[in-house]
C-alpha cells in the first residue's frame, strides 16, 4: 500500500476516533450517575453485583444486583453506545431489593450498579466482564 495524502488522513481520522470515543462512553456513564445521584457523594459497600468474568456471547449476559434496603438501583454498561441498561424502583411492599436480568454488551467493559438507599445515601459497585463476541454490533 502506497501512503498517499488521502490514506494518511484516513489513518489519522481512525486513530482520533479510536482515542476519543472511549472517553465519550465513560463521560456518558458519569453523566448518568450524576443525574441519578443528583451530584451526591457515592460510597461503596452494601451492593452485590453478580456477573460472569468472561461472557462467550455479548448478546445475552446474565447480571444480578442485590441491594438490601435500596429504594432504587441503576445499572450501567460503560462501554455500550448507550450506557443506561436499567433502573429498578422498589416500593414499600417489595419483598427484596434484587434485580436479575440479561443484558447486551458491545465488548469487554465495566458494569456499574448504583443504589439509592432508604436513608438517601448512594452506594455503588462494579465488575469487569470480558466479552469474546460482541452483542451491540461489535
Amino acid at each position: 500500500m502506497e501512503l498517499t495524502r488521502r490514506n494518511a488522513l484516513a489513518i489519522g481520522a481512525g486513530a482520533f476516533a479510536a482515542t476519543v470515543l472511549p472517553f465519550q462512553a465513560f463521560a456518558a456513564a458519569d453523566k448518568a450517575i450524576m443525574a441519578f445521584t443528583g451530584g451526591a457523594d457515592v460510597g461503596t459497600g452494601g451492593v452485590t453485583l453478580t456477573s460472569p468474568e468472561i461472557a462467550e456471547n455479548g448478546n445475552t449476559v446474565p447480571i444480578a444486583v442485590d441491594a438490601p434496603g435500596a429504594v432504587s438501583i441503576l445499572l450501567l454498561a460503560t462501554g455500550n453506545p448507550v450506557p443506561d441498561v436499567a433502573t429498578a424502583n422498589f416500593g414499600p411492599l417489595a419483598a427484596a431489593q434484587r434485580v436479575s436480568l440479561r443484558i447486551r454488551l458491545a465488548g469487554s467493559q465495566d458494569i456499574v450498579a448504583v443504589a439509592k438507599m432508604a436513608d438517601g445515601s448512594f452506594v455503588k459497585t462494579s465488575n469487569t466482564i470480558k466479552v469474546t463476541i460482541g452483542g451491540c454490533g461489535g
